[in-house]
């Protein structure tokens, strides 16, 4: 009996949480956007993940044209090691991942404004129980590249450094100040002491160096 309990705990439970960990992921990395100039050559990155590997993966990038999804590119993925053959409907469009390290990148050449928008990368992996993913890529076009003001940080920058300086300074000159005022404090109480001790002398009380005679005997 506790045998079949633990067979479906199993199976209820550890084997959905290992499908999940397993599912197919299509990456574009930590940044997924682009800002380039009008008539250069972008790469669009995208990547393939599975933990349990892949046969015959359906791949495609397609574009968001007006809310209407334009196919760019597509193939199939045999194997991990197999070079895909991919068809492209798309001007101007390169395929370079040749499925190198799960890589489906692709090229786009003289980019105009019309290219800017949102691109997909979809996968399928029937080895996964045809589990898919996808993801968004976003290009930007722009006349130029905006060159960043960094004046204004540079400005506190140096405010905050310069306040920072001028702290260290100032507690320097405190503790120097202090030390400075300790000694000659110091001093001060060597010279009372010395000063008391030759007056005392002086007065013939203790420490006195005045001989004293002694008290005449009565005959």
């Amino acid at each position: 009996m506790y045998r079949i309990w633990l067979l479906l705990f199993l199976g209820g439970f550890v084997v959905p949480g290992v499908w999940s960990v397993q599912s197919l992921e299509m990456l574009v990395g930590k940044i997924p956007f682009l800002q380039a100039v009008n008539g250069s050559t972008v790469m669009l990155p995208c990547t393939y993940a599975s933990c349990i590997g892949i046969k015959d993966l359906y791949f495609n990038w397609q574009f968001n044209e007006n809310g209407t999804m334009q196919k760019v590119c597509d193939s199939t993925i045999v194997s991990e090691s197999s070079v895909p053959h991919v068809s492209i409907y798309r001007d101007r469009v390169e395929f370079v991942g040749n499925n190198i390290k799960n890589n489906v990148s692709i090229l786009l050449w003289n980019i105009t404004f019309d290219d800017g928008g949102q691109y997909t990368c979809f996968g399928r992996n029937p080895k996964e129980k045809g589990r898919n993913h996808s993801t968004i890529f976003t290009l930007i076009v722009v006349d130029e590249l905006r060159v960043v003001d960094n004046t204004l940080t540079i400005m506190i920058a140096s405010a905050v450094g310069g306040s920072i300086a001028a702290l260290m300074g100032f507690m320097l000159i405190k503790n120097f100040t202090l030390f400075v005022l300790s000694k000659i404090e110091e001093k001060n109480k060597e010279c009372l002491v010395t000063s008391s001790g030759i007056d005392n002398t002086e007065n013939g009380l203790s420490g006195s160096k005045q001989d004293s005679k002694p008290t005449p005997k009565k005959k």
